[in-house]
């Protein structure tokens, strides 16, 4: 035997069923003809579209137990590769109990990663490189070398761009391009992030070092350079299973093509299975693309669907089936209609709440029915599409006693930007007269000043990101700040900066008792490939999902595609809901996500915000001008990449001599006082002092050029755009409103606790 098929058989040689093939009849047992067809396909190229909850697991697992029962597959030629170690864990355990013990079962990176570590001595001498399990640190010495100043929070993004980058096969020279082609939002000026990404490379090859990306790179490097060791995996390998073959990259693709090499050609087996309606990592460089175009590339191709759904009741399956019949675009054309399996369950239920504590509240006492009546805690997930909001159904599980456990992220508390935020609360709260906090007239006004000394604002980053989600958390401070106080006002106590440093330390206490059997709090990305009896699907809202930040047609449709993988992570019971305001007693302005338009009762499909591009604001977007990507924003005085956000809204370095006309600013801060007086609302809800002074900075002369001032989002041009308009043509709004007749219908109904955008 080959020293290579020795060191590739570690892991549990034939099984027994190299010389004695077993009973082939018995694996096909209990197949329905779908996964029977799967099963019996032991020639050629396969390719199963398999939708949510059909057991495609169990079809391809009992397709390579047949195939070695049959004699057709020998177990040390089978590799069978998929995307996380417990899929391929799972997938191991299945084809161990109809013993197939001896095939491989991996994911990319470790099968590639075993074959690099053979092979390497052979065809580039010495020892492997290390490899580099976190790169965030070396990105972060690459961003100092490069002459930039990265915030902590930015290096994950900047490392996310780093592997999108990599595993979409684009060198640092041709990144800027690369961006620009894809309409991809960078974080920071892409010239910037591929000087970065050039000095990581070269601080890699430096330190002889590898990352996870460079593992498929060298590989299939090796297998495209030296063709005999290419024949010697072929050899080796003849039949390869791809599991969720619609989340596989370019250069994962890449290595899969010199894997199977022209041996597919010869008769070898090549499966894959997916679901393009389950394509929801496209930001990571994901693409369904491969699945999709399978018959092209393999004409003679066995295609199989699977639509017989084993999960889910038919009312959760007519609720999906419902999503996806709007959908748009090339993974749209290629949907399964699933069809349930299961007797009749209770129908989705749509709660619309007045504001977010509210629905966290009533989702929580739902949870608590349940249990009630005999469903699990662990057979409960509750899930969103933002780390970010997890706090406040943490508080509420919490508060009636239900324990819970966060999956795919730290909890709330444990956070670094929240641990970080409460030490200097803290100190604010033990100094005596803080000149940071004594001129703010309320506490979440001392929360804000507290934490705007690390960067924070009221108008929130653009893109999404790390950057992003360190917002929502300390955002959620400042809503928890705001709540805090109006239920200690109400109670006839103070509400100071120290006691609300208490109420923080008592509920970090409270949520890290130990959890045996909880309730699972999980975003939709991080909830894929799971289930349970009962699903919430919470803070379903325009601006939420789709989140802001998704543009494009294509954004939103993956937008569409995330809440379908919630809503058939569901077996039994389902809610989906919504809150009109984001805080007890703040305007009801918040509409239910344009994904439920026609599905949810008493709405029609389309109803206005389905088509096109527009993220969250479409339709009153377009009418105002449709504004440009952002991208980086340069100084308009020096010249110098602007990173921080008062710093990028102003578009000049805080440093750099301003242009602003005084008395302009002057009579905007004038009128906004007084618009913020008749609305009963704080003033920087219509604008913040940044924006503001912005306005003053560009003084404006038209719509387009007021709609590119970053903070004049399309809801508040609506509303406030005339107003400011005539303010910087030196007119008076007041008197031109004054001479105007009376139309009731003239009104703009506005979120006013929208962030500017």
């Amino acid at each position: 035997m080959e020293p290579m098929q020795e060191e590739l058989m570690i892991d549990g040689g034939f099984g027994g069923y190299g010389a004695r093939p077993g009973d082939p009849d018995a694996v096909l047992a209990g197949l329905d003809p779908e996964q029977r067809a799967v099963a019996t396909a032991l020639h050629g190229p396969v390719c199963v579209l398999a939708g949510a909850g059909t057991g495609k697991t169990r079809a391809i697992t009992h397709r390579i137990a047949y195939g070695v029962r049959t004699g057709v597959f020998q177990p040390q030629q089978v590799l069978a590769v998929t995307f996380t170690a417990r899929a391929a864990g799972e997938m191991r355990g299945r084809l161990r109990q109809l013993g197939a013990d001896g095939v491989q079962a991996r994911t990319f990176h470790a099968a590639a990663l075993r074959q690099l570590q053979y092979f390497w001595p052979r065809a580039v001498g010495g020892e492997v490189p290390r490899l580099l399990e976190r790169k965030v640190q070396l990105v972060a010495e690459a961003a100092g070398r490069s002459g930039l100043r990265v915030q902590r929070t930015e290096l994950r993004d900047l490392t996310s761009e780093i592997e999108w980058a990599k595993v979409t096969q684009i060198v640092p020279d041709d990144y800027p391009v690369a961006v620009l082609k894809a309409g991809r939002e960078a974080p920071r000026d892409p010239a910037e992030i591929a000087r970065v990404y050039a000095t990581y490379e070269q601080t890699k090859r430096d330190r002889n070092v590898i990352d996870f990306e460079d593992v498929l790179l060298l590989t299939a490097a090796i297998l495209e350079d030296r063709p005999e060791i290419a024949e010697q995996v072929r050899a080796q390998y003849r039949h390869f299973t791809v599991d969720e073959y619609q989340d596989v990259s370019p250069l994962q693709q890449r290595l899969l093509d010199q894997w199977t090499g022209a041996a597919v050609g010869a008769g070898a087996g090549l499966c894959v299975v997916g679901d393009a309606s389950q394509t929801i990592y496209s930001f990571t460089g994901a693409t369904p693309d491969y699945l999709l175009n399978f018959r092209t590339r393999h004409p003679d191709a066995t295609v199989v669907k699977l639509v017989r759904d084993y999960r889910s009741t038919p009312q959760v399956v007519h609720l999906a089936n419902g999503l996806l019949a709007q959908a748009r675009g090339a993974a749209a054309r290629h949907r399964l209609e699933l069809v349930s399996q299961r007797p009749a369950g209770p129908e989705p239920v749509y709660t619309e709440y007045p504001d977010e504590p509210a629905e966290a509240e009533g989702t929580a006492r739902r949870i608590g029915e349940l249990l009630a009546e005999g469903v699990r805690a662990s057979e409960i997930a509750v899930l969103f599409r933002t780390n970010g909001q997890s706090e406040v159904y943490e508080q509420a599980l919490a508060d009636l006693g239900i324990s819970y456990q966060l999956k795919g992220a730290e909890r709330f508390f444990e956070r670094p930007e929240i641990r970080e935020a409460g030490l200097l609360l803290r100190g604010a709260a033990r100094a005596v007269g803080d000149p940071l906090t004594a001129d703010a007239p309320d506490l979440a006004a001392q929360v804000r000043a507290v934490l705007a000394t690390r960067g924070f604002t009221p108008v929130p980053p653009a893109g999404s990101g790390a950057v992003r989600e360190r917002w929502e958390s300390l955002a959620a401070l400042v809503r928890l700040a705001e709540e805090f106080e109006a239920g200690r006002r109400a109670a006839g106590e103070p509400a100071d900066l120290a006691a609300y440093v208490a109420e923080l330390d008592a509920r970090a206490a409270a949520q890290h008792a130990p959890a045996v059997e909880g309730v699972t709090l999980a975003s939709l990305h991080a909830a894929k490939g799971l289930e349970w009896d009962a699903v919430f699907l919470v803070g379903l809202t325009e601006g939420t999902l789709p989140i802001i930040y998704a543009k494009t047609d294509e954004q939103l449709e993956e937008e569409r595609r995330l809440l379908y993988v919630g809503v058939t992570r569901a077996r039994e019971h389902l809610g989906l809901s919504w809150a009109l305001a984001r805080s007890p007693g703040g305007r009801a302005g918040r509409k239910p996500s344009r994904f439920l338009d026609g599905l949810r009762p008493g709405s029609a499909a389309g109803a206005g915000r389905t088509g096109g591009r527009g993220g969250a604001e479409g339709g009153a977007e377009r009418s105002a001008g449709r504004r440009a990507a952002r991208g980086p924003v340069k100084c308009r005085v020096c010249g110098r990449t602007l990173t921080e956000a008062v710093e990028r809204k102003l578009r000049r370095c805080e440093d750099c001599p301003s242009t602003m006309d005084e008395g302009l600013y002057e009579r905007l801060r004038e009128w906004r006082s007084r618009r913020a007086k008749e609305q009963a609302v704080p003033a920087y809800v219509i604008f913040t002092d940044a924006t503001l002074m912005a306005i003053a900075e560009d003084a404006p002369s038209n719509v387009a050029e007021l709609s590119r001032i970053s903070g004049v989002g399309a809801l508040k041009l609506d509303k406030y755009g005339a107003d400011v308009l005539s303010l910087c043509s030196g007119e008076d709004p007041e008197v031109e409103r004054a001479a105007e007749p009376d139309d009731p219908s003239a009104e703009v109904v506005a979120d006013l606790t929208e962030d500017e955008s």
